[in-house]
């Protein structure tokens, strides 16, 4: 009907069809689209020709294929998306890869989940040996050659629902009288505050509807018998200017005041999480512009830079029977070999995936604390990868940045007691040329976590410097001539290590610098700062290649001449 294909059921499907459809009724949208719901479908009896290759194809209604998506109905590629992946495993549907990677091999049957990167297509007629994204284009535009298909960009828009019902949120200042309809709160009773005495059933609804204080209240009209509304505003909708109003906090008689807004605005750098990269994005834009048209703010754009952070991933486990399994449930003593505790059989180890209560792959912050301390737990976080990236969760990478801290605090007590003799002597230039270079690496550092932390938010280099510092140190001391000789030096080098380390790990840091005879506390201590002088270098290693290979290395004065270089060069008989 008007160029709408329509599924003829066969006889013996439709029972089936139809208690199928009735049982999608009762789930809501967003289980249907959610990745972890389990996929189940029906078949229809009927079959559609690929126009591609003439084969038959089984038709199948599915929970998890919307109308919204594309044209709600879709044909599914088993080999590479995991939702048609697990799908097809469930009703033993042939999988066919027709994307290979290109370093490797793939067969359907070797498969543990779907193939969703890019590589090079194969059995695929005349479009094998093209790379996939070029692929794409290629099959598209055959189709619309042949006319059985088209090119279309297909824009979706949600309603935007801002209501919760629930506690927490701000209230929404609407009174409802039988008589007067919906009637706002006057302005000289706003704020609208949350009662306090509202007891959490946990059985639905609102908690407000049970706080008769709050719910019963006299129409501001016509002064009857009248209620409040009981929803209250999504907390995205506070998280969408809060920005505008740290302008201007203090202020009772508009949310922004307006020239102070002015100064501030716009917000220098926004750290989001990637969760969030377009639906807060969307939202705090959207206030803006909405605040701005009004005459609240002045700014089209509310942020200046952003720094997008991924996210936190960790492996997942689950049994057969008994599903998603936390990581201190399980049980044995091999990560590839753990057991359910409920029923004892081995666990499937899956994909890495971000944390998420769902899947039960998450690490109670709680465990850890009481395990290592929130700085061991801060330092791997910013160690393990830069901040854009995701952070896979490492038990060893924990394990590693206690050992750090550890050593750190160890070195720290067995040098203090000789600072005393120093008497506030501060580091200078010394005559042994191991400990002037030694300096000069303290000095580096300085520097180096300073620009990566300063714009650039490298943590991860910033932590590997500061680790390549202290190994430098730590060797330093083992040698008594060298821990007599740069006692000032070693001061200088730990001292400002834990000053680096301050941001990262607070608690240590300042307790270590007590703990070394500072009267001053820590936060009120100014940056480190290095010296030009000091960062000097006193030689140079130079690398001699002769038509881009690698013959010889050298190491030279800092001051030698280009001819000199040349000369030393030219003396290699290698070169």
């Amino acid at each position: 009907d008007a160029g709408q294909a329509r599924i003829v059921l066969q006889p013996a499907q439709e029972n089936a069809v139809a208690q199928f459809i009735e049982r999608c009724k009762n789930i809501s949208q967003s289980k249907r689209g959610a990745d972890e719901g389990e996929k189940e479908g029906v078949f229809t009896g009927a079959y559609c020709r690929n126009p591609f290759t003439g084969e038959n194809i089984p038709i199948y209604l599915a929970n998890f294929v919307l109308m919204e998506y594309g044209t709600g109905a879709v044909m599914a590629v088993p080999a590479h998306d995991q939702r048609d992946f697990e799908f097809a495993k469930k009703y033993t549907l042939p999988i066919r890869v027709v994307i290979q990677p290109k370093d490797k091999d793939v067969t359907a049957d070797a498969l543990k989940e779907a193939y969703v990167d890019e590589g090079v297509m194969r059995d695929s007629g005349e479009f094998s040996g093209t790379a996939s994204v070029a692929g794409k284009e290629k099959i598209t535009a055959f189709a619309e050659a042949q006319g059985f298909g088209k090119k279309a960009t297909r824009f979706r828009l949600r309603d935007w629902g801002v209501s919760r019902q629930r506690y927490w949120g701000t209230p929404i200042p609407i009174i409802y009288c039988d008589k007067c309809g919906a009637v706002p709160v006057p302005e000289d009773r706003l704020p609208v505050e949350l009662p306090e005495d509202v007891p959490f059933s946990g059985k639905g609804g609102s908690p407000l509807q049970e706080s008769v204080a709050f719910l019963r209240v006299d129409c501001p009209k016509c002064g009857g018998q009248a209620r409040r509304e009981t929803d209250t505003m999504d907390t995205f909708v506070d998280s969408s200017w809060y920005y505008l109003r740290y302008t201007s906090a203090d202020s009772k008689t508009a949310p922004v005041d307006v020239s102070r807004g002015r100064y501030w605005m716009a917000v220098d750098q926004y750290i989001g999480g990637v969760e969030h990269a377009v639906l807060h994005l969307l939202y705090a834009r959207f206030f803006t512009k909405a605040l701005r048209d009004i005459g609240l703010t002045h700014v089209d754009e509310p942020f200046a830079n952003l720094l997008t952070q991924g996210m936190v991933s960790k492996e997942t486990y689950k049994c057969a029977e008994h599903g998603w399994l936390f990581p201190n449930e399980l049980s044995g003593t091999e990560k590839d070999d753990w057991q359910c505790p409920q029923c004892g059989r081995t666990v499937d180890k899956g994909r890495v995936e971000k944390m998420s209560k769902s899947k039960k792959n998450i690490i109670d912050p709680e465990d850890l604390i009481a395990a290592y301390g929130a700085d061991t737990a801060r330092l791997f976080t910013l160690f393990a990868a830069p901040p854009e990236k995701d952070l896979e969760w490492s038990d060893q990478g924990v394990e590693g940045a206690y050992r750090f801290l550890t050593r750190l605090w160890r070195l720290v007590h067995q040098q203090r007691d000789s600072w005393t003799t120093l008497n506030g002597a501060a580091a200078g230039p010394e005559a042994n040329a191991e400990l002037r270079e030694l300096r000069r690496q303290i000095h580096r550092t300085i520097k180096k976590v300073s620009d990566d932390i300063d714009g650039r938010f490298h943590f991860n280099t910033a932590i590997a410097a500061i680790m390549e510092l202290f190994n430098a140190l730590s060797l330093a001391t083992q040698d008594a001539a060298k821990r007599a000789a740069g006692a000032a030096i070693i001061r200088e080098g730990l001292e400002s290590i834990i000053l680096l380390l301050a941001p990262f790990v607070p608690h240590v840091a300042a307790e270590l610098w007590e703990q070394s005879g500072h009267r001053q506390r820590l936060d009120r201590v100014a940056w480190p700062s290095y010296s030009e002088a000091a960062l000097e270098e006193e030689q140079l290693l130079i690398v001699v290649q002769v038509n881009g290979k690698v013959r010889g290395k050298m190491t030279v004065p800092a001051d030698i001449t280009p001819e000199r270089i040349e000369a030393s060069a030219m003396a290699d008989a290698r070169v």
